[in-house]
């Protein structure tokens, strides 16, 4: 890890993802390198919940998700209240740009999440990142 734990941003991460197995990989992952995952949901509905509800520091959206709305939807959402979101997405969305730090596009490595998870924290901490992700976006 880049940080110690305790010098953190970023601690609490909403996943969005309406792909079960991604979802639970995601969420596994991120438990296990020290980050509390508050919920993981596959709607904006259930993200407005949670985002209305709990302390979050990052948001990691996929775009498609269950219902009629969709992660462009969720990251408005979660701007709004002043919290972070990196799209995670097999096709970033041009024209959402504005609401994301930036988008780590599918199909990307485990490794490659968290180090994108890391630069994020830098670059909320007012540091550079390190060396990006391959498959990782800064907007």
């Amino acid at each position: 890890m880049l940080f110690g734990h305790g010098d953190r941003v970023i601690s609490r991460i909403l996943i969005v993802e309406d792909e079960p197995l991604v979802a639970f990989d995601n969420e596994h992952l991120l438990t296990h390198a020290g980050y509390q995952v508050v919920d993981t949901v596959d709607s904006y509905a259930h993200a407005e919940l949670v985002i209305k509800s709990a302390e979050i520091d990052l948001v990691l959206a996929d775009i498609r998700l269950n219902g009629k709305r969709s992660g462009v939807d969720v990251a408005q959402l979660a701007r709004d209240r002043g919290i972070a979101v990196l799209f995670v997405t097999a096709n970033c969305p041009a024209d959402a740009r504005h609401l994301a730090v930036g988008c780590l596009i599918k199909p990307y490595a485990q490794k490659e999440l968290l180090a994108a998870i890391e630069a994020i924290d830098a670059i909320m901490a007012g540091s550079t990142p390190g060396r990006l992700p391959q498959a990782l976006m800064l907007f």
